[in-house]
């Protein structure tokens, strides 16, 4: 029996999410058992990047407004520049992962995916790991920010960058797992 089996993870992105950090932690998630559904706002192929440059697309599962905290174990955000800048002000997608936040739920961040952390309000207090362009951003929100390739403070997992995707995969797993 896998790890994951009957568990639910939910991944929220858009275009310019960092191709590694999305279908690397699901498909490794997904060989834990567990079922990866992927949330955007809308449901037309979402284009990923790879440092930058135009990567794979994927189709979204279903939209941030049909997707609920309730009926997932956890939540996945992975990174790239424009994917998490662009959620950010997507107020459907913020409400989400205040809601996974509240309900003590497993939150993985990875790269500029704790961007959208910030944007919760949900780093207060916390030690996060980041991307080191948006390490200010986590500070001034109230998190100590550290240079670890997978850090775990309570329900939340945050990663650097895309060489970490395994750490923080599984420290993901970890906590998801119990």
């Amino acid at each position: 029996m896998a790890r994951l089996d009957g568990k639910r993870v939910l991944v929220m992105a858009t275009d310019g999410f960092e191709e590694s950090e999305l279908f690397g932690p699901r498909a490794l998630l997904q060989a834990e058992g567990a079922e990866v559904v992927l949330a955007s706002p809308g449901r037309t192929p979402i284009q990923a990047t790879v440092m930058d440059d135009p990567g794979r697309t994927i189709r979204p599962d279903l939209t941030v407004e049909e997707a609920r905290a309730v009926d997932f174990d956890a939540l996945l955000l992975p990174g790239g520049v424009r994917n998490p800048d662009t959620l950010r002000r997507h107020q459907g997608a913020v409400q989400l992962i205040r809601d996974f936040a509240a309900a003590g739920k497993p939150v993985g961040a990875i790269c500029h995916g704790p961007w959208l952390l910030v944007e919760a309000d949900v780093v207060r207090g916390r030690t996060v790991a980041c991307w080191p362009s948006i390490a200010t951003d986590l500070r001034n929100a109230g998190a100590t920010v550290v240079d670890q390739a997978a850090v775990v403070d309570g329900n939340l997992v945050t990663s650097r960058e895309p060489e970490d995707v395994p750490p923080f995969t599984e420290a993901l797993i970890g906590l998801i797992a119990g």
